[in-house]
């Protein structure tokens, strides 16, 4: 049974609500979970569906990714332990992928309904009660638990789980060079030097950045 109840809006700066709920390993409260780490936190419509079968499996090869960048995984998803149990057997089998992170059991949408994860859109996607399913939220938390990105597809799109961890660099990366990333951008290629950053400092930082406008300043970063 999850608990608590969100008390300012989802924004990004704004801190991850808290909540204590059941998983597949056990009875879990978030921000003990997260500690210190990075999480990506994301939502799942139903157990036993065919695009969130791919979706987990595809999380579970990159998990170890995802942990050498300091991240922890947390899924959700509308339904019991139980079923959870069952369907990460069914995860390993279709896709081979070993799922050990937590899957947040929301069978009451408690936690579905404080992040905000509910459809709106598609009113065929309820379950067996006529309780609305979830979208495919995923939501990127930092060590101070503030989150960082929102994303949010329909049921019927699976999500890019390369740019999700893509999504996952290019914000540890501006937090530790005062840089941002363009379009397209995959780690290894230049990024912008920040527009926080006035030339003076850029000249310091990043002394063989390359101007091509004012406002768009290209540099290399540190490979290590």
């Amino acid at each position: 049974m999850a608990t608590g109840a969100r008390t300012t809006p989802l924004r990004l700066g704004s801190v991850a609500e808290d909540f204590t709920a059941e998983s597949n390993v056990g009875r879990i409260n978030f921000h003990e979970y997260l500690g210190d780490s990075w999480a990506v936190f994301f939502s799942h419509p139903a157990d036993f569906t065919p695009v969130c079968t791919t979706e987990l499996g595809a999380f579970a090869k990159l998990e170890p990714e995802f942990t050498k960048r300091g991240v922890k995984l947390l899924g959700l998803s509308a339904d019991t332990t139980e079923r959870h149990a069952g369907w990460i057997k069914d995860i390993a089998e279709v896709t081979g992928g070993n799922v050990k992170f937590p899957i947040i059991a929301d069978p009451d949408r408690k936690v579905a309904n404080l992040y905000d994860m509910i459809d709106y859109q598609d009113p065929t996607n309820i379950d067996h009660n006529s309780l609305p399913l979830t979208i495919r939220s995923v939501f990127f938390i930092d060590p101070a638990k503030k989150i960082r990105t929102i994303l949010s597809y329909p049921a019927s799109t699976g999500r890019n789980a390369a740019e999700v961890l893509r999504i996952v660099d290019s914000l540890q990366l501006g937090d530790k060079y005062k840089v941002a990333t363009p379009i397209d951008w995959i780690p290894g290629q230049d990024v912008i030097v920040a527009n926080s950053v006035k030339q003076p400092e850029a000249d310091v930082l990043f002394p063989s950045h390359r101007v091509i406008k004012p406002y768009l300043r290209y540099t290399s970063l540190p490979t290590a």
